[in-house]
């Protein structure tokens, strides 16, 4: 298969399809990158970076303070930029449980 015929057929796949595509991808590139992994009581059951207590929705509320990835990795230098790529995939793939968490971080910090 060509490039472009595969470009053509990635851009043919629903967000979720695209998401797992992307995981995929990532596995074979970078078999040291974390998945993302839910553990109850383990920041609340949400959506983490394996073996690490960063929830999706942390990566989610920083790039929309417009963080860049770089600057996310210069905050957390244990991290790589495919344990990034796992987490934009993640969070594309699952839209609504992410922004519960956010709700749900938003409220409890109003609680404080």
């Amino acid at each position: 298969m060509k490039i472009e015929e595969l470009k053509i057929q990635l851009l043919q796949l629903n967000p979720s399809e695209k998401a797992e595509a992307i995981q995929t991808l990532t596995n074979s590139l970078s078999s040291g990158s974390r998945l993302i992994t839910k553990t109850p009581g383990v920041c609340g059951g949400d959506a983490c970076l394996a073996n690490t207590r960063l929830p999706v929705w942390l990566f989610v509320s920083l790039r929309r303070q417009a963080t860049s990835d770089a600057e996310i990795l210069e905050f957390y230098p244990h991290l790589t930029a495919a344990d990034l790529v796992n987490v934009w995939a993640y969070a594309e793939a699952y839209p609504d449980e992410i922004e519960i968490a956010l709700q749900e971080q938003d409220e409890a910090m109003e609680e404080m």
